[in-house]
């Protein structure tokens, strides 16, 4: 079984998608990581975000270990890592560089210890609508700007990371419409994504209404 979770920064993606792996048993593929892994080799190496062709080679080369190394640094998942992410994943030949390792997961699921799964949870902007587009079970997780700007401004304080509301709220709308206007593979619901809305609702919640739609397949 092959399920896609999209949606924007903070919708609540990787919570639900983690759930769902642990309770389901199965793999779990956050597609963001790869994205991450490149914008924040581009930030550590002093390339110029814009520079495609950099950007590119460094997607071209990534390995898993090389990304799992990466995802170790301060600055993986900081707001740092997540602007250089969304710049670089709206370059076509990055996208495309990075596109068949996501993919094949898909034919080949595992665990984090290498052992075979029997299908996989993805968690990430375009999973529905490009990576897996035949995916069993498509989920869009959506929320307001500022219930996600919240949600990510505590996540940042609990980590003691120096920053404002309204700094994290400016970031994550600069990042919303360059994610939505994007050439390639915008962020949008696939045509039969169910859409869920996070805002007044917590992971129980949502947990309960997913569960209730991948048993209605089995």
């Amino acid at each position: 079984m092959i399920i896609t979770i999209d949606g924007p920064a903070a919708a609540g993606k990787g919570t639900l998608a983690g759930a769902l792996a642990e309770k389901y048993k199965l793999a779990y593929f956050d597609t963001g990581m790869v994205y991450r892994a490149v914008g924040l080799q581009m930030v550590l190496s002093g390339a110029d975000l814009q520079d495609q062709t950099k950007a590119t080679e460094f997607a071209k080369k990534l390995t898993f270990p090389e990304m799992m190394k990466l995802s170790a640094h301060k600055d993986f998942r900081s707001d740092i890592g997540g602007q250089a992410a969304s710049i670089v994943s709206a370059i076509p030949d990055v996208r495309s560089a990075l596109l068949t390792m996501q993919q094949n997961f898909a034919l080949n699921p595992v665990f984090a210890d290498g052992t075979k799964a029997n299908g996989a949870v993805y968690d990430g902007r375009d999973t529905g609508t490009v990576v897996c587009p035949d995916a069993d079970l498509k989920i869009f997780i959506t929320a307001s700007s500022e219930v996600r700007a919240k949600r990510r401004f505590d996540e940042f304080s609990a980590k003691g990371i120096n920053t404002t509301y309204e700094k994290v709220l400016s970031d994550m709308k600069e990042r919303d419409e360059r994610d939505s206007k994007r050439s390639a593979a915008p962020l949008k619901p696939a045509d039969d994504a169910v859409i869920i809305d996070t805002s007044s609702l917590g992971i129980k919640e949502v947990l309960a209404k997913v569960c209730s739609l991948i048993d209605a397949l089995k």
